[in-house]
């Protein structure tokens, strides 16, 4: 290793010594995001936003797909408009920020910065519904919100945030059910095929599930440092909030009732995920699918002749591929390579003068690191195939890291032990109930992260709590 690129290495804190440093260390040095003068909230730099860009439309095109349309809503809420859910606007009443003034002149009536925005579009849809036959409703929006957090951390948790927020009315409740389970499955899908982390799904305990919501489900994934993120959840919200905002239509026999309900999103929390599941010690680490670069060709030599024209050949043949030469002159080709290194991106391309005589490039990839030559007239092949082995690969090695980090326990002493032998997910029995969810919560520190639709034979008829017979097996783990 080039002492040049050594010294960069260093620059990122070790991630086996302290993993929030190390997170932080690779958000900063890879130019995703940095802190904004107003504590908890970040700007998002081009590199990271590009990734959210990558991320947004992967879900958005699937949304479209099936049916949904984009919409936006206003950013502030009238206090009396959340006042009309109780148990919603007591879930997050402490985290709401609050607008009291319009210039000088205080306001009649306060107003929320949206924390999310039930609230808002369920009173604009009660003006809209009046017949079975507009229904269903399928719409989305893309934007911020803001919850003011006593702890923050970039993409994990921020006071402001970008999300997209689905609102969808039905006239069944097995027809909100099939549209929570859909949204659901199109997050997992999405999350494993382009983000390439793995995801389990199921249900959110009483205690864990959405404020005002009938049914709370989770996509759980499982970071290097074991603990567990909460990367989407899908609602099936009945006609809880339907009956409060007075939402009604005329249904197929002429009589007049409440839709049913559903919301779902997903956040810039995923960047965090795609850090935390795939980065090393040398940095970021993107899927093929997401980066912003998916291949970045270095010259070597680029002061000789006809280094840079073969290197400006090769970015047109990989023309339908994100590309990016980097023909700067500041920098040795060494620096650059710990710095694309850094930046997570997929393939690195090197070629120089002795690669040009002998009619080949060399390909580096980021997962492996593996290098091999390649010639240069079956460079785009080869790239495309390298990129979706890597695609794959990711996926595999993630999915390995979290198999490897799921334990079962049957106890509370032994939920203890693994967890601090080898942190991650604990598969358990639970009874049910909230006081053996809370007291498990205060003595091994983890929560329920979900009850998983896939239930399985662990060698055990007993709840990890209390003794008594489970009704389920579920996951547990610390929890960002």
């Amino acid at each position: 290793m080039s002492k040049e690129k050594q010294q960069n290495i260093e620059a990122i804190t070790n991630m086996e010594e302290d993993f929030a440093k190390w997170y932080t260390d690779v958000i900063m040095k890879a130019e995703l995001a940095d802190y904004s003068p107003i504590k908890g909230f970040m700007v998002i730099r081009p590199y990271g936003f590009a990734i959210w860009e990558n991320i947004k439309n992967a879900y958005d095109k699937r949304f479209k797909e099936t049916g949904h349309e984009n919409m936006y809503f206003p950013l502030l809420i009238p206090e009396s408009l959340l006042k009309k859910e109780a148990e919603h606007v007591e879930g997050f009443a402490p985290e709401v920020a609050w607008v009291t003034h319009g210039g000088d002149n205080e306001l009649t009536e306060r107003y929320c910065v949206r924390p999310t925005s039930e609230t808002i579009i369920c009173s604009m849809y009660a003006k809209w519904l009046h017949t079975w036959r507009q229904l269903p409703f399928l719409y989305n929006q893309w934007c911020n919100v803001v919850r003011w957090e006593k702890t923050t951390r970039p993409f994990l948790r921020t006071s402001e945030f970008l999300w997209q927020e689905g609102h969808t009315l039905h006239e069944t409740e097995p027809e909100a059910q099939a549209e929570t389970m859909q949204m659901l499955e199109i997050y997992r899908q999405v999350a494993e095929e382009y983000l390439a982390v793995p995801m389990v799904v199921g249900q959110k305990s009483e205690k864990e599930k959405f404020a005002g919501a009938h049914a709370t489900y989770t996509m759980e994934a499982l970071m290097h440092d074991g603990q567990a993120l909460q990367s989407g959840t899908s609602h099936n919200l009945g006609q809880h909030f339907t009956k409060a905002f007075d939402i009604m239509y005329t249904n197929r026999q002429g009589e007049r009732e409440h839709p049913y309900h559903t919301s779902w999103g997903i956040s810039t929390r995923l960047i965090g995920a795609v850090i935390m599941v795939h980065g090393d010690n040398s940095g970021l680490m993107l899927p093929p699918k997401i980066a912003p670069i998916q291949v970045v060709i270095v010259p070597i030599a680029q002061h000789k002749e006809g280094v840079l024209d073969h290197a400006y050949a090769l970015k047109d043949t990989l023309g339908e591929l994100r590309v990016k030469i980097d023909d700067s002159d500041a920098y040795s080709p060494g620096w650059k390579f710990s710095q694309w290194e850094m930046k997570g991106v997929p393939l690195r391309i090197e070629i120089g003068p002795k690669d040009i005589q002998n009619e080949k490039c060399v390909f580096v990839r980021r997962d492996t690191g593996e290098k091999f030559d390649v010639l240069l007239k079956d460079v785009a092949q080869t790239a495309r195939e390298m990129l979706e082995e890597i695609q794959k690969n990711m996926l595999v090695r993630a999915t390995k890291m979290r198999d490897e980090k799921t334990q079962v326990a049957h106890s509370i002493d032994e939920t203890i032990e693994k967890l601090k032998a080898n942190p991650g997910f604990i598969k358990a029995m639970w009874c049910g109930s909230r006081e053996c969810e809370d007291k498990l919560k205060e003595l091994t520190g983890t929560s329920i992260r979900c009850i998983p639709f896939e239930q399985e034979n662990i060698g055990s008829d007993q709840c990890i709590c209390c003794g008594q017979s489970p009704s389920q097996m579920v996951y547990l783990a610390r929890a960002y």
